[in-house]
Order: structure tokens, then C-alpha cells, then sequence
């Protein structure tokens, strides 16, 4: 599969407006949503309560948190952007722009995810800021789970 090759500061303006993907699926299982909600605290009936979600959700089932879809996007980076470390002193996860979740995430299904480098600003201190807009999508769903823009900043080696 291709990605977004980042050899150097001088290579990601160029990548502006490149995108790639999809990744290869990767199942959501009942287990890694009881365990985001045990790590979260956030063990609403509709994630962890199977037979209630069953029996009372819109759903048919329990589904992911959005925030557990968000973060399994940092699973899949790494398979659509490629950062030459030796051009780079660090990077870090500055944040994420607009966030949402269009479609739910049922557990048992496979999502899969896309980027596209949308923005890229040299910062004060030499630190290159980059927008990536990251899209995750269910399998056999027509929309999105979730549509994401990461923000981060690379420190180019002196």
C-alpha cells in the first residue's frame, strides 16, 4: 500500500493534497470495547451491556466509543505515513481539529482507514506543523465512523 512519504521538511509541502488508503480492516471486538470502557470510565449500558443493547438499542448491539475509534486512528497511522526519523528530531500530537462520527461502530465489525495530508505551516522554534485528515470507515456502512483531522508538529534535524 502506498503512504504519505515524509523524507524531509522540505518534502511536506509537496504532500499536501495526497492521499492514501485504505488500510487493511481490523476487526472491533466486545473485548477492546470493555476494556476502553474499564481504561475511560465511561461503561455506558450501549458499549458494554450486550443483551441490553440487544434487546433496547437502535443498534441491534453494543457499539465502540466514538473516542475508541478516534484513537485506534494511531494504529493505522503508521501504515499510511511514513516519517524518515532521521530527518527529524521529534514529532508530537499537537491535538485534533474537528472530530465527528457519523455512523456507529458495532462490535464484531471491521473498519479501515484513509489520510490525506491537508495542511502544512512552518511554526516558530523551526517546528513544521501538519494537518492530516484521517477517515475511518465500517465495513458495508455508506458513511464514515469517524472523519478526523490530526494535527501535529515535526522538529527538523539542524
Amino acid at each position: 500500500m502506498e503512504k504519505i512519504e515524509i523524507s524531509g521538511p522540505e518534502a511536506i509541502g509537496a504532500m499536501v493534497g495526497k492521499a492514501v488508503g485504505p488500510t487493511e480492516w481490523r476487526e472491533v471486538t466486545q473485548e477492546m470495547i470493555d476494556t476502553f470502557a474499564e481504561l475511560s470510565g465511561d461503561d455506558q449500558w450501549i458499549h458494554v451491556d450486550v443483551e441490553r443493547a440487544l434487546e433496547e438499542s437502535p443498534f441491534g448491539t453494543t457499539i465502540a466509543h466514538g473516542n475508541l475509534t478516534l484513537s485506534m486512528i494511531d494504529g493505522f497511522r503508521d501504515r499510511l505515513v511514513s516519517v524518515d526519523r532521521e530527518a527529524f528530531v521529534l514529532g508530537v500530537n499537537l491535538g485534533w481539529n474537528r472530530v465527528r462520527f457519523p455512523t456507529p461502530v458495532r462490535a464484531g465489525s471491521r473498519i479501515r482507514a484513509s489520510a490525506e495530508l491537508v495542511g502544512s505551516e512552518e511554526k516558530p522554534g523551526g517546528w513544521i506543523e501538519s494537518v492530516t485528515l484521517f477517515t475511518v470507515e465500517v465495513e458495508g456502512e455508506e458513511k464514515p465512523c469517524c472523519v478526523a483531522e490530526s494535527v501535529t508538529r515535526l522538529l527538523p534535524r539542524a
